[in-house]
């Protein structure tokens, strides 16, 4: 089942309810799912894998709703930003910054050596995590994910002038820290 395209997999798992084939997406977009909803929470696991499976619920029970026109996993993306947004507004999720939160600066210290370790990718999840969640998911979406601005615009339900603002605006600031870091490191 695993070089079934993604369309033929949401027919069955429709049309036939084959629990193998929403399975098989699951295990396609799980991993960057759980990755994209730990940026949205400051790096909290726990959260992040509660909203990742409250994604993949929400998303089995509106399967029959995907159209076609977009990729799987804009879609998927979408339902599960609309559930991180749910839980915002539940919770008031703590926007701290990640040098307030010990727990995201362990995860940092802790990172595998390569590009994840080094100095300019710490200093960069640093500035992210201070971003205001919706400037800092159009970035994660961007830069972490490679999607399109008119993806992101349909992931996130924003208008596509206002995913060009965060892009521009949020560039803008992390290259502007990132030059005074560059400065005091050289």
């Amino acid at each position: 089942m695993n070089k079934l395209d993604e369309a033929v997999l949401v027919e069955l798992a429709v049309s036939n309810n084959d629990q193998r084939a929403f399975t098989e997406l699951v295990n396609r977009h799980q991993s960057n799912l759980r990755y994209s909803m730990r940026q949205l929470t400051n790096w909290n696991e726990d959260l992040a894998d509660d909203l990742a499976q409250e994604t993949f619920i929400q998303a089995f029970k509106e399967l029959h709703r995907f159209r076609k026109e977009a990729k799987f996993s804009s879609w998927l993306y979408r339902i599960g930003y609309n559930v991180f947004l749910q839980h915002v507004r539940k919770r008031q999720l703590d926007t701290q910054s990640i040098d307030e939160n010990p727990y995201i600066a362990n995860q940092i210290a802790e990172a595998p050596h390569g590009e994840e370790d080094s100095p300019l990718h710490q200093k960069v999840a640093k500035l992210l995590a201070m971003l205001e969640p919706e400037r800092r998911s159009v970035l994660h979406l961007l830069l972490h994910r490679q999607n399109t601005q008119q993806e992101i615009s349909d992931i996130m339900g924003i208008p596509l002038g206002t995913v060009k603002t965060h892009i521009n605006r949020g560039r803008a600031a992390l290259q502007q820290s990132l030059h005074g870091w560059q400065e005091k490191t050289a």
